[in-house]
């Protein structure tokens, strides 16, 4: 058994796929496997991803049909063997301290999630969080439960993406991410949350996150269906949140007002540049979802 796995979920990334794989591969923590799952891609992927297996025999890979994303990962944990798991996403890349800091942290506060700071790196550009800033506000930077669950609504802290962090392994048990929906870190991060016993924030930069046209976060962000799909799902992964909330007991009152903060945020920033009818369709959609919730 390995100390970390490492799922890297593969789809068309052939132009990014070298930088992602050699900085696993440049890590000073060595004592780690990576699982490739390479998600029915059209490109050169796959063939990237043998090149790296044939080198290192710590590289394994699984080709399966597209599945998207969370098909992906659910693949990734079949095949995961460390005490440990990290994600990375297969057009970012790591720090080589990444893994030692993450593992040496966690060692020292007996951790079952320690997280780290992430840069953006966007048109060539880094750009750096203020998120890792905040990790430090904590005394000894161990960040409350309820406060790594509330940042599903709010991102403060960067806390909701599944890459970032190591977590213990266990955490993971009959946990499965849910499958034909985006944003699959939104609709499941938080189960993990749930079950965690201490989470502590390294307040340093280690995670970089590329933001690049065509990924699933940043497609269609002009465009009004595609938005409001975006809405959809969003809503469709709170809600879960929230049905798992209640039935843990867990904080409810806290969480409820926070859901319907939310709820309220989103009405009063409807886009002046959607025309009448645009505007009317996304406000019934918010206020439908806003009176239902009210009604529970």
């Amino acid at each position: 058994m390995v100390k970390v796995s490492i799922g890297i979920p593969i789809y068309n990334v052939s132009e990014y796929l070298h930088q992602c794989l050699n900085s696993v591969l440049s890590q000073t923590f060595t004592d780690f496997e990576v699982i490739l799952v390479d998600d029915g891609s059209t490109d050169d992927s796959f063939r990237i991803c043998q090149e790296y297996v044939s080198r290192d025999k710590r590289f394994k890979l699984i080709h399966q049909e597209n599945k998207g994303l969370a098909g992906a990962r659910n693949t990734c944990l079949k095949h995961m063997t460390g005490d440990f798991i990290a994600w990375l996403d297969s057009d970012d890349w790591l720090e080589n301290d990444y893994l030692e800091r993450l593992v040496s942290t966690q060692a020292k506060t007996g951790a079952d999630i320690v997280c780290i700071g992430i840069k953006t790196f966007m048109n060539d550009e880094f750009y750096m969080g203020s998120h890792q800033d905040k990790y430090g506000a904590f005394p000894n930077h161990v960040i409350p439960k309820k406060i790594a669950m509330s940042d599903v609504f709010w991102g403060i802290y960067a806390l909701i993406s599944v890459w970032g962090n190591i977590m213990d392994a266990r955490l993971y048990k009959g946990v499965v991410f849910s499958e034909g929906l985006n944003y699959e870190d939104q609709g499941n991060k938080f189960k993990l949350y749930l079950n965690s016993k201490k989470i502590v924030g390294i307040p340093e930069l280690g995670y970089v996150y590329r933001i690049r046209s065509g990924s699933i976060t940043q497609d269609g962000v002009t465009n009004f269906e595609k938005i409001l799909d975006g809405k959809v799902m969003q809503i469709t992964n709170f809600e879960k949140f929230m049905y798992y909330i209640e039935n843990a007991n867990y904080e409810v009152d806290y969480f409820h007002n926070l859901y319907s903060e939310w709820l309220d945020k989103q009405l009063q920033g409807v886009d002046n540049n959607w025309d009448e009818d645009q505007q009317k369709r996304y406000r019934k959609f918010i206020s439908k979802h806003k009176e239902r919730f009210i009604k529970r």
